[in-house]
């Protein structure tokens, strides 16, 4: 048969795919394909899943698509940024990439920094039981922030209230850890299995008591999260001296996290490297296990899943990353997204939005924001070839 697209020469096989879904894998696959490209050398991934992001409208929220096409991440989760009065916001969005749905507990969702859970008649449970149920190929779950500015002094009922809904409708809670009270043993007691805890790496929280060990040895999932304040090498260390790995890695990836110190899912990917994390370990905590754990589609190379790719250079390049907290380590790979396919249709370019007027920048950032825009504008202000590079389209006779 004839495919649509053919990558050929990348590693761990060749991907074939037709009619958006991959159709063969294997080695030197037929090169019969109406586009076929050579990525020999490179990685080849399944479309990498964020656990983590947001996306949706909001204080927080940033367009997924610009980071997209140059990181290789095709299913961006918004954790929470809408809840039931804001959800027609989202839902109406469209976006290049996959956009699955945490639903916040708090029907106010993100519009603002924090607080949308201090007053409880916000987190309506019959309400959102109402708009998982009307949206169940969207929404995957439920999403409950329980920090001190959040809750005020509600302390854990609104997670109370998110499980409620995760039982009614038979979806999982996330729930995003921080400033206490209420106390991180509160806050784990409540979990089922499958249910998941964000930020499970933070220096704010330092989640390493017997409390977490216990939640994991009942099933409930740790996800790195790793956001503007809420992931600490040193943290993420201790836990894998005791075992407790993140069983997904993500970014929140939001306005303010984007500038650093997040950036971006590779560059977290490359953090987990720096602890010594193999390679094929972090790529599953990106792809297959997050798929799991919200029940997606994708996260696989298989026959019959849907043809989210990604392209990667992998640059045996030593190189800093900085946590949270501004500390360092090195990772021995450096992971470049080449291309992106989701749907096997190529992601096009897309230049970054800036950040919108209340996120706090250092003057370090704003330089670099307007030396890149500099840069971009130069390069396009260039003719694209020169003589040698054209045809004549209409020659005279």
């Amino acid at each position: 048969m004839t495919y649509d697209l053919l990558l050929t020469g990348g590693e761990p096989f060749d991907v074939a795919v037709t009619d958006g879904v991959i159709a063969a894998v294997g080695p030197s696959l037929p090169r019969d394909a109406r586009i076929v490209t050579d990525v020999t050398g490179k990685l080849v991934t399944p479309g990498l899943i964020d656990l983590h992001t947001h996306v949706g409208p909001g204080y927080w929220g940033i367009d997924p698509d610009p980071i997209a096409w140059r990181t290789g991440v095709t299913t961006w989760v918004d954790a929470g940024s809408t809840g039931a009065y804001t959800f027609e916001g989202l839902r109406r969005a469209f976006h290049e990439v996959r956009v699955p749905v945490l639903l916040n507990i708090s029907a106010v969702g993100l519009a603002g920094r924090t607080g949308e859970s201090r007053d409880l008649s916000n987190c309506d449970v019959p309400l959102a039981i109402d708009t998982v149920q009307q949206h169940r190929s969207r929404i995957r779950g439920i999403k409950v922030r329980i920090d001190r500015e959040t809750v005020g002094d509600n302390g854990v009922e609104p997670l109370r209230r998110g499980i409620a809904v995760g039982e009614a409708c038979g979806v999982p809670v996330m729930v995003h850890i921080g400033t206490t009270p209420p106390a991180l043993d509160e806050v784990l007691e409540l979990l089922r299995p499958g249910d998941i805890m964000t930020h499970c790496a933070s220096g704010l929280a330092s989640p390493l008591g017997p409390a977490v060990r216990a939640a994991v040895d009942r099933g409930v999932l740790l996800d790195l999260g790793h956001g503007s304040g809420a992931f600490a090498f040193d943290v993420l260390e201790r836990q894998l001296d005791l075992g407790l790995a993140p069983h997904t890695v993500s970014t929140d990836l939001h306005c303010r996290s984007l500038t650093g110190p997040v950036f971006d899912l590779p560059t977290t990917m490359a953090k987990l490297l720096a602890v010594g994390m193999p390679l094929g370990t972090v790529l599953e905590k990106v792809t297959a296990a997050p798929a799991r754990a919200l029940g997606l589609d994708g996260g696989s190379l298989t026959v019959g899943a849907p043809a989210d790719l990604a392209v990667f250079d992998v640059r045996e390049e030593e190189h800093e990353l900085v946590d949270s907290h501004l500390q360092v380590r090195t990772s021995p790979v450096r992971l470049v997204n080449v291309a992106t396919y989701v749907g096997g249709r190529l992601l096009p370019p897309a230049w970054p939005q800036d950040p919108p007027p209340w996120v706090p920048l250092t003057d370090s950032q704003r330089d670099a924001l307007a030396r890149r825009a500099s840069r971009l504008r130069e390069l396009l202000n260039e003719p694209l070839v020169d003589a040698t590079g054209l045809a004549e389209q209409f020659p005279r006779h």
